[in-house]
C-alpha cells in the first residue's frame, strides 16, 4: 500500500496490517498456509496448462471434482498429502512440488 494511503487510513482511525497479523497467526502458521496456497495454486496451472478437466483429472487420482475444484481453491480440508500426490499424477517430479514450496519460479514447476 501507498505510504500516503496508508497515512491519511491511520488519519481517519482505521489501523492497517496484514493478514497474519489480524488472525493472530504464529510464523509457523503462516508459512503453512502459504506453502498450501503455493501447491493449490501449482495444480491448477499445471492441470490448465496440461489441458486436463478437473473430472479427467479427478478420475486419474480416484476423487470427485468437487474435491480437485476444493484442492484447486486451498481448501483447508484437503490434505496436503493429496495436493502433493495430485501434483506428481500430473506429471511433476520431486524437484517440482519442491520449487512450489520454496517459491521458487520455475518454468516446469506449474
Amino acid at each position: 500500500m501507498r505510504e500516503d494511503k496508508r497515512k491519511r487510513l491511520a488519519a481517519k482511525g482505521w489501523t492497517v496490517g496484514s493478514t497474519a497479523e489480524f488472525l493472530g497467526l504464529t510464523a509457523e502458521e503462516e508459512a503453512y498456509i502459504e506453502i498450501r496456497l503455493r501447491l493449490a495454486d501449482g495444480l491448477k496451472r499445471r492441470r490448465t496448462r496440461r489441458r486436463v478437466t478437473q473430472v479427467a483429472l479427478a478420475k486419474t487420482v480416484k476423487s470427485s471434482q468437487s474435491r480437485i475444484a476444493k484442492m484447486e481453491a486451498g481448501d483447508p480440508t484437503v490434505s496436503i498429502d493429496l495436493l502433493v500426490r495430485t501434483l506428481l499424477a500430473l506429471g511433476a517430479s520431486k524437484r517440482d512440488v519442491a520449487d512450489l514450496i520454496a517459491g521458487r519460479s520455475s518454468s516446469r514447476a506449474a
